[in-house]
Parts: structure tokens; C-alpha cells; sequence
């Protein structure tokens, strides 16, 4: 089969051509005028740092919070700073008071990582963590509401729970649980690391106590600039993780909570000035249709190209899509046809750089980058795709096939 070509949107990135890139999932990726726009910002920096970290780094910090702000409908000044989601998460627990008996409710869903932040710091208060298992493949959205309603007691102090699923890749109905968790006296932490810039956020509506989201992935700012949204009400005595100068001595006519986040010791925070940059770029890079916004226009080409590539990948494995479209925004995973249990175990025990050696197969002999994974609890086998819109669906044709071929190699071994 003909190596395929990416859309004529990838010259605004710098890929590799010799690889089929189908992993924008994992660490987004930047166009090329916005690393540009980042590496004048660091230009700016550099000509004389003191001024810029004493007098301008303000002024810049603000300007793309304020760009944040309209994007998500939300007050700028609620809006922290701060290299990943993951470190995000970890300050909201620190910053969370609990008591033994006490609960965190989160799902079977959730990043690994923010997983492990919730158990070593409800740990350490002598409270529980609680899961709620959502089920997968899943038939609708409604599933997932009852399975976290269901496990709320009178003991739950905090729900951890994605807006996008980056594992399953599942868009969560958020806009519906968080109102009935907060009803409750249950506050929420949503960790949004896929979702600004994939679907529509408004914070403003969605009533969170805290979100967070990794600005680096479908808004495609630089990587390191990531924020957490923390409620204005909730702000007074939350702190970051480490304390700077500035700390216990807010600047004039700035929140304490401003003056901590935005300066946490020497750091390179050209990433997160240049989000407004790469909130125009990426908004204009999709003509808008139907009257709609260059960023509605970019969501929904780019939804519509993965669940395109979906359909085309499930039927040429003979396998079903494992979620309803109204769940699927920019990544889709499914589940990989089975291999017999004896078959599989063999299989899992070869060497690997990544996670499954399919995976590695498949870059190296079809050079197509796209993660293969092994879901723990069921033993299945699945991969994800993502579509930004430097994708085609020759590209989604190409891993058709070379998947197709692969397994079959699989169970003649």
C-alpha cells in the first residue's frame, strides 16, 4: 500500500514526513509561526532579564490570561499559571483538607498519573479513594452519570474526573455531573487536559470548583503551558505547591492568589505567553462554514475526521465502534479484535520500547506513530487515534491496513 500523505495543513508543523503521525493525543504539537511567536517572546526575555522578570513578565502573564479568559468563559483572574495538568491536580489535593472517613471519588477512566496524585495525597489525611468503574466499550453517556452518582455518600468531599478521557477517549458529560455533584456539597476538580480546543469549554456555565487543562494539546500552544481555574470564592488560602518572594506579601493591587502562581522561582514561562498567540493561529486555520467561528469550524472538521477514521478502521477489522458519536471528539480508541488467551500472553511478553510490541511494529516497519495499549482489568487490546487537522484519511486507510496485516502475522505465530 502507498505510503500516505498528511493534509496540506501539516506545513504549518514540523513532523517528521517520513512518519505517519497519529498521536497528536499524547503531546499535542505546535505550528511553526507559534514556536516562532514563543521564541520572540524568549527573545524579549533575554535582552535584559532583570527588567523583564521584575517589570514586563506581568504584563505578559496577564495578556494571556486575559486571551484564556474569553476562550473559556471565565473571570482572567481565576485563572493560575502552571507547567502541566498533572502538577494542577497535585496542588488541589494539597490544598484539599480531609479527614480519615472522609472520601475522593474518581472513575476507572482516569490518567494514571492523576491517579497517583489522588491515592498519595487522600493517603496521607487517612482518607479513601473511591472508584467509580465506567464501562467500556459503553452504550451512552448516561452510563457514566449513574456510575459516579451511584457511589456519592454523605462521606465524598471531592470528585476527580476528566472532561476527555485520555486512555478511552471519551468525551464525559461533565455539563451534567458536575451540577448534580456540586448539588450535593461535593466539590469537583475536572481535569480537562484534551478538551479546550477539542470541544467547547464554558467554565462560566460549568460551575466547577477547579478545572485544569494542558494548553499544549488542541489549543497547541508550546509545551509547559498548561493553567488551573480555581473558583473565586475557593481562592483565598490556596497556594502553589512552592512559595516564592513574593509569598505572604501579595504586589499592590493584585490577589495573593495571582501574585503566588505567577511567579513560583526563576522559570521559562515563554509558553504560556504565547497562548494567545497560538489561540489566533490555530483559530484561523480552518475556514469557517455555516457562519460558524474558525474554532467551531476547526472542532468540527476535526471530529468529523476521527470519527471517519474510526469507521474506517472498525470495518476493516470486522470490529464495532465502542462508543456512541456523541462521545467521540478528537481521539477515538477501540478495541483490537482478540487473540486467543494463550496467544495474547505470549504476545505481551515481547520486548517493547513503548507499551505493546505492536506498537513498535508499526513504526518501524510502516513508520506510523500510534499508541497500542493493554487495558489492565479485560486483557483488550486497543488503539487510539487522534485527528488534528494536519490528518487524512489516507493516513487512517494506511493504519487500516497495516493493523489488519499485523494481527494477522500475530496469529500465525
Amino acid at each position: 500500500m502507498q505510503f500516505p500523505k498528511p493534509s496540506a495543513y501539516a506545513a504549518h508543523w514540523a513532523h517528521d514526513p517520513s512518519v505517519v503521525y497519529l498521536n497528536h493525543g499524547s503531546f499535542g504539537g505546535t505550528p511553526r509561526v507559534v514556536m516562532e511567536a514563543q521564541r520572540a517572546w524568549r527573545d524579549r526575555m533575554e535582552r535584559e532579564l532583570v527588567r523583564w522578570f521584575v517589570e514586563e513578565h506581568w504584563q505578559a502573564i496577564d495578556q494571556a490570561r486575559r486571551a484564556l479568559g474569553v476562550f473559556l468563559n471565565c473571570p482572567w483572574d481565576s485563572i493560575a499559571p502552571i507547567p502541566n495538568a498533572t502538577q494542577a491536580v497535585a496542588t488541589v489535593f494539597a490544598n484539599t483538607r480531609l479527614s480519615p472517613g472522609d472520601e475522593v471519588l474518581i472513575t476507572s477512566h482516569e490518567y494514571p498519573a492523576c491517579q497517583n496524585n489522588a491515592r498519595w495525597w487522600v493517603s496521607k489525611q487517612g482518607a479513601s479513594v473511591v472508584v467509580a468503574d465506567i464501562p467500556f466499550p459503553i452504550r451512552s453517556a448516561g452510563e457514566v452519570t449513574e456510575a459516579i452518582l451511584a457511589k456519592v455518600t454523605a462521606r465524598t468531599k471531592l470528585a476527580m474526573l476528566s472532561h476527555v478521557t485520555s486512555s478511552s477517549g471519551l468525551v464525559l458529560p461533565v455539563e451534567e455531573i458536575v451540577p448534580a455533584l456540586e448539588k450535593r456539597g461535593v466539590r469537583t476538580l475536572i481535569d480537562g487536559a484534551h478538551a479546550p480546543g477539542m470541544v467547547p469549554v464554558d467554565l462560566g456555565a460549568l460551575g466547577a470548583s477547579y478545572y485544569t487543562a494542558n494548553c499544549h494539546k488542541w489549543i497547541c500552544s508550546p509545551k509547559g503551558s498548561a493553567f488551573l481555574y480555581v473558583r473565586p470564592e475557593l481562592q483565598e488560602g490556596f497556594r502553589p505547591l512552592a512559595l516564592s518572594n513574593d509569598a505572604e506579601k501579595p504586589k499592590a493591587g493584585r490577589a495573593q492568589f495571582l501574585t503566588e502562581f505567577e511567579y513560583v522561582g526563576t522559570n521559562d514561562m515563554t509558553a504560556f505567553y504565547a497562548i494567545p498567540d497560538a489561540i489566533r493561529v490555530m483559530g484561523g486555520m480552518v475556514a469557517g462554514r455555516d457562519g460558524a467561528s474558525g474554532w467551531t469550524s476547526l472542532m468540527r472538521h476535526n471530529r468529523e475526521l476521527c470519527l471517519k477514521g474510526r469507521d474506517i478502521i472498525c470495518k476493516r477489522l470486522g470490529i464495532e465502534p465502542p462508543a456512541p458519536d456523541g462521545m467521540i471528539g478528537s481521539i477515538c480508541t477501540m478495541v483490537l479484535p482478540p487473540h486467543p488467551s494463550a496467544l495474547r500472553e505470549r504476545l505481551a511478553q515481547r520486548p517493547t520500547k513503548y507499551h505493546d510490541a505492536l506498537w513498535d511494529v508499526l513504526l518501524e516497519k510502516w513508520r506510523i506513530q500510534v499508541p497500542i495499549w493493554t487495558v489492565a482489568k479485560t486483557g483488550h487490546r486497543t488503539c487510539r487515534i487522534s485527528a488534528q487537522v494536519y490528518n487524512s484519511v489516507e493516513q487512517y486507510e494506511y493504519l487500516a491496513e497495516a493493523l489488519a496485516v499485523e494481527l494477522e502475522a500475530e496469529r500465525g505465530l
